[in-house]
């Protein structure tokens, strides 16, 4: 798994889509794996397809039911996959499940979202998505 941070998975993102679409294939997929209420309310990038790690109320992971939920949206398992969540943390084990479905080329966003707390327990202050003001929208 690649281990990109915000504005390397930007970048990546962008040229990757290009690249693809010359060569007539699919963008990469672009998941958000946190809740969907967490994705809504909070934000996410624009474009990115939310496919939950886990889901209220069992907060209990099934990544076989995840990898599944990605093959269906992807079409084809060497398609390139991009994860975020909302601090980095989770898109490690849901990448790890790709991989071991059989997903060849996964990559996640270091630090995710809203990135890591600060000494005040706040997020968006230290790093992440939104700090570095990467576009993102909001329900």
């Amino acid at each position: 798994m690649k281990h990109l941070s915000p504005k390397e998975a930007w970048t990546w993102l962008q040229a990757e889509t290009a690249r693809r679409a010359a060569l007539g294939q699919e963008p990469p997929l672009f998941v958000d794996v946190r809740m969907e209420i967490e994705s809504l309310y909070v934000g996410r990038p624009p474009g990115v397809e939310n496919i939950p790690w886990y889901e209220y109320p069992d907060l209990t992971p099934d990544p076989a039911h995840f990898a599944q939920a990605v093959a269906n949206e992807a079409g084809d398992k060497g398609r390139p996959i991009l994860l975020i969540c909302r601090s980095g943390k989770r898109t490690l084990d849901a990448g790890k499940a790709l991989e071991a479905a059989g997903f060849s080329d996964v990559a996640h966003v270091l630090h995710g979202f809203e990135g890591e707390l600060n000494e005040h327990f706040k997020r968006s202050t230290v790093n992440g998505w939104r700090y570095e003001g990467l576009p993102w929208e909001q329900m």
